[in-house]
């Protein structure tokens, strides 16, 4: 067997993997309850609440990512590398342990006082678009650094030799340069926060219409054992994320972006 065909094993060992587990929902599909979910009030404000929340979430950890993955980048400056790594701490820290970090800091002086004086987060809201944030941000900067170390500083450093400020020189030559990367960076950002569930939960709560987000939904269908329930909700999920990927990628392919 040529390494070819073990490295398209692999691959259709992967893909047959999730396939696998998105095919076996079916197994407990209902058509006439996959409407009648679909349709509830309460599944129709876990969408819109899922889609508000994620989207501002994105768009603030894209305000942060940009400017902080130029820095990381293209500067040497004095804590970069502690910055760098902190990073990381979305990926190494479990989600529910980020929102129980968030829960003990508006529970101390400083959190209570921001509570009091500018925004209830504890059960609102705003605490799923702050636990979405938390979890997102280091990860788009991440991911938007990676596009940015691809193109060679010699670029900007030409423009600014032909008299362009280096901010000028960020909008016309770097950013232009990177957007499929940025673009990449955004979808998978949005997708990582309308599917986050552990710092959500446990910051926000799982309050019906109110605080439940598509994910939170899914966990308390089944923990009352509404299996076909959770079928519908997760379905729904999936084909949220399957239709935007798509359409990104359709978008992108025919030069739109």
């Amino acid at each position: 067997m040529t390494f070819k065909r073990v490295a398209i094993f692999f691959a259709a060992s992967i893909f047959a993997l999730y396939a696998g587990l998105v095919l076996s929902l079916f197994y407990f599909y209902k058509g006439s309850l996959f409407v009648e979910t679909l349709f509830s009030e309460r599944t129709l404000y876990s969408i819109k609440i899922s889609l508000i929340a994620a989207t501002i979430a994105t768009f603030l950890s894209l305000v942060i990512a940009l400017p902080s993955a130029y820095a990381l980048s293209r500067f040497d400056f004095r804590g970069r590398h502690i910055i760098d790594t902190i990073l990381e701490l979305p990926m190494i820290v479990s989600p529910a342990a980020l929102g129980a970090m968030l829960l003990i800091f508006f529970n101390n002086p400083l959190g209570i006082w921001i509570q009091d004086n500018y925004a209830q987060f504890v059960f609102t809201i705003y605490g799923i678009i702050l636990a979405q944030f938390v979890t997102t941000a280091g990860i788009a900067t991440r991911l938007i650094k990676a596009a940015m170390d691809e193109i060679p500083q010699r670029y900007e450093d030409v423009a600014r030799s032909l008299g362009v400020s280096p901010f000028k020189a960020f909008l016309t030559v770097t950013l232009p340069l990177c957007k499929n990367g940025i673009i990449a960076a955004s979808v998978l950002t949005w997708a990582k926060a309308i599917g986050e569930f552990g710092a959500t939960i446990t910051i926000a709560g799982s309050m019906a219409m109110k605080t439940e987000t598509l994910p939170i939904a899914i966990f308390m269908r089944l923990s009352t054992a509404d299996i076909e329930g959770t079928v519908v909700l997760i379905l729904i999920l999936v084909a949220i994320g399957f239709a935007t990927l798509y359409s990104v990628r359709l978008l992108t392919k025919r030069g739109v972006f």
